[in-house]
């Protein structure tokens, strides 16, 4: 029951298939006598290759009767007048019938294995019989859009008489021309009538930019009695052949329209013809280009007029007739010269699918694959810009040898990874300028060249990275690159940028980025070191991301090598300072060694006095030293005392309050501060403080004495009570007399020179 059912259904629904993609002309015409030449595309695969092709019959009940094969098997009709060829390197056979009759009208199939595998292609074949033959007239054929001459003889006899050739229709013929001056308006500005010469019994007829309209039955004559002389012309005008285009699905096709050198200067166009309809221009010499062609479709000039076009990334749409002309306004009209094709779109193609239109943000970058022939793997890889102001004229921005646009230094890599078949196209640091359409171009196999159209969007960067770095020669480097969550699977690399690629460089991963708020934890830094910079280390780098062979987004950052310039301007200062500079700095380094011991003049003082007479002498001291040294002890030696009675008077104090006293070290000399001048613990509670004016919760340090400040005093006595004075202030007092000493030495010495001194 169930094979019953699927029986029924096959009955009712027909087998869905896909498209053959044998493909020829779909129809073939001619007349008795002559020859034609048919010519079947199939796919160049090893195996179509070798297999057998077919040219058959189609009967009344669908079976197709072989008459000819690559085998060897002709029919008895075919014997002796058709043969069979094949060109296995082409993917194309041709299948070649002379002597053709009437009987030979009918629709055949050329076709690979045998007539019932579907793997064939339907052609009607049409056979007329030669009108010629049947009207004795004088045959003129001519292609469509170009010129004919018919020469009309007529006899001595008329020779002085008006001589005129008209075209019938049905059973009447009307005037074309006549040497009369009379020129009809369908043919005017396009046809002439000329006498070559008294003693020449021939006229003719010139007809320029043939039309299709023009073809028919012609009288020409000379004289206008029964004497007439008259003679029947058959102008045959030939629409050109249309010659078999065979492209696989988003492959790459060239139309090569020669149209001569008579039409060289004029301009060219290339329109589309599509179910029996218009002529639609795709584009033309004059800037036109059709909306569906946008950015896969450019024109180029040859020489001696010869206008080529060629289409990229093909979709089944593509498929139809194509017709070159050429025409003033770049438009398709009647009566001037043409070319024609037949495409044929196979949808069992071994290009892969690609992406045809990329996305970018200002300042972002994108990632373009570009397929090739893999048996192309060594031939050179290009990427242009597709100009539509110049009739899609293409320039190459990069290529895989290393030539680069100079515009794009820095911002654009040709990669031939991941190779097999695909190399990669890196464009960062996007501008709106950068939209358009891109092509990926190979100097192997150009079925294989294909579009891609850019788009800019507005947005932000994924990846986060300093614009321009300014690097220190002889310094270490850190690059840091941020990298959002998005990315956390996905591999992280620096490299340096060059015309020739991009070479990766050791990282180390940072860990988190702070840059990004919403994913802390999956978005990372990566970090490219570089310990020692050079002069070599300048230029551009890339950090990016890849998964697998693909590579992801990228960004750009400039690495300007500079060296520190180390200023001398501060050791002409010193050197240019006065002699009092000196002096006042040997000043600071006594008191600085003051501080920090007591004894020290006392020692200088013995030091200095140790210096006499059994002293070694020192050979670069001046005559008049000795005298200033005397006067330098006298001088010391008073100072010392002082100093050391104030360290005795500060011993003292020191002892008397040595359990109430903590010790704080404030720079370079000690503060004590008696725990006794607090009055109890209330001092220091908070709201004591709160109460205390700004000034007196200040601290003075430095020299000065210190004030405490309370509120409790809230009214002043008429006589201030004198403060008692603490063994910190003693102290204070006593080192500041020595500053006070120390500085007055330092200056007197200054006022005597740099001898005295």
């Amino acid at each position: 029951m169930s094979r019953l059912f699927l029986a029924c259904l096959l009955a009712i629904f027909p087998v869905v298939s896909m498209k053959s993609p044998i493909f020829g002309p779909e129809e073939v015409t001619s007349v008795e006598g002559r020859s034609v030449s048919i010519k079947c595309y199939y796919p160049p695969t090893s195996v179509n290759r070798h297999t057998r092709k077919y040219w058959c019959r189609q009967g009344a009940q669908g079976r197709c009767t072989t008459l000819i094969s690559s085998e060897g098997y002709v029919s008895d009709d075919y014997v002796g007048r058709a043969n069979l060829t094949n060109f296995p390197e082409s993917g194309t056979f041709v299948v070649d019938i002379s002597r053709l009759t009437h009987k030979d009208s009918g629709r055949y199939k050329c076709g690979l294995g045998i007539s019932s595998r579907g793997l064939n292609f339907d052609v009607s074949l049409e056979v007329s019989q030669d009108p010629a033959q049947a009207s004795h007239a004088h045959v003129y054929t001519v292609d469509l859009g170009r010129t004919v001459t018919i020469n009309c003889p007529f006899t001595r006899a008329n020779s002085e008489k008006i001589k005129s050739l008209c075209k019938k229709t049905n059973q009447d013929c009307f005037q074309v021309i006549d040497s009369n001056s009379y020129v009809s308006d369908k043919y005017k500005d396009r046809i002439h009538l000329s006498i070559l010469g008294t003693n020449t019994l021939v006229f003719s007829v010139v007809i320029n930019r043939v039309k299709l309209s023009d073809a028919g039955m012609y009288v020409c004559q000379a004289g206008d009695d029964a004497k007439a002389d008259k003679i029947n012309i058959d102008l045959q005008v030939l629409e050109p052949e249309p010659e078999l285009v065979y492209g696989d699905l988003r492959s790459s096709v060239t139309f090569d329209c020669s149209l001569g050198p008579e039409v060289a200067h004029v301009p060219k166009f290339l329109c589309q013809k599509k179910n029996g309809g218009a002529c639609n221009v795709v584009i033309n010499t004059l800037g036109k280009k059709a909306q569906d062609f946008q950015g896969r479709i450019v024109s180029v000039p040859k020489d001696n007029g010869v206008f080529s076009v060629h289409i990229t990334s093909l979709r089944k749409e593509d498929a139809g007739r194509y017709v070159c002309g050429a025409q003033p306004e770049g438009e398709p009209q009647d009566g001037w010269p043409v070319q024609a094709w037949q495409l044929f779109v196979n949808e069992e193609t071994a290009i892969p699918a690609s992406p045809s239109v990329v996305k970018g943000v200002r300042g972002g970058s994108v990632t373009v694959s570009c397929p090739y022939n893999p048996k192309d793997a060594n031939s050179a890889k290009y990427w242009c810009h597709w100009e539509e102001a110049q009739n899609g004229r293409c320039p190459r921005l990069v290529e895989s040898r290393g030539l680069m646009k100079e515009q794009y230094e820095g911002r654009l890599v040709l990669l031939t990874e991941p190779g097999n078949g695909t190399y990669t196209v890196i464009l960062n640091q996007l501008t709106d300028q950068d939209a358009g359409f891109y092509w990926c171009v190979t100097d192997g196999d150009t079925r294989w060249i294909s579009t891609v159209e850019l788009k800019v969007v507005q947005g932000e960067p994924s990846l986060k990275v300093p614009k321009n770095v300014t690097a220190w020669l002889g310094e270490p480097l850190k690059l840091s690159c941020h990298f959002p969550c998005k990315f956390y699977s996905f591999e992280k690399y620096w490299c340096k940028w060059s015309n020739r690629g991009c070479s990766t460089l050791p990282t180390q991963n940072d860990g988190p980025s702070q840059a990004f708020v919403s994913c802390d934890q999956n978005s990372q830094v990566v970090s490219l070191n570089l310990d020692t910079v050079t002069k070599e280390d300048e230029g551009w780098y890339w950090c990016g991301v890849k998964e697998g062979p693909r590579y992801g987004e990228t960004a750009a950052v400039y690495v300007a090598v500079e060296s520190r310039v180390k200023g001398s301007q501060g050791a002409k200062q010193v050197k240019a300072a006065p002699a009092g500079a000196a002096i006042q700095s040997r000043a600071g380094e006594i008191q600085n060694k003051a501080l920090l011991d007591p004894s020290f003049f006392a020692k200088e003082s013995v030091k200095d006095a140790a210096g006499g007479p059994g002293a070694p002498a020192d050979p670069g001291r001046p005559t008049g030293y000795s005298g200033s040294s005397k006067a330098l002890v006298s001088t010391l030696v008073p100072l010392a005392l002082v100093l050391v009675a104030g360290v005795v008077a500060i011993g003292v104090v020191r002892a008397r309050h040595r359990k109430n006293v903590d010790r704080i070290s404030i720079r370079s000399y000690r503060t004590d501060i008696s725990m006794s001048d607090f009055e109890n613990s209330r001092d220091f509670e908070g709201r004591d403080n709160m109460g205390a004016s700004p000034e007196a919760q200040e601290t003075s340090l430095g020299g000065k004495d210190e004030f405490a400040t309370t509120t409790e005093d809230t009214v002043e006595s008429k006589e201030p009570k004198k403060a008692k004075r603490s063994s910190k202030e003693e102290a204070d007092e006593a080192f500041t007399t020595f500053l006070l000493q120390a500085k007055n030495l330092a200056s007197a010495a200054t006022q005597n020179g740099p001898t005295e001194a």
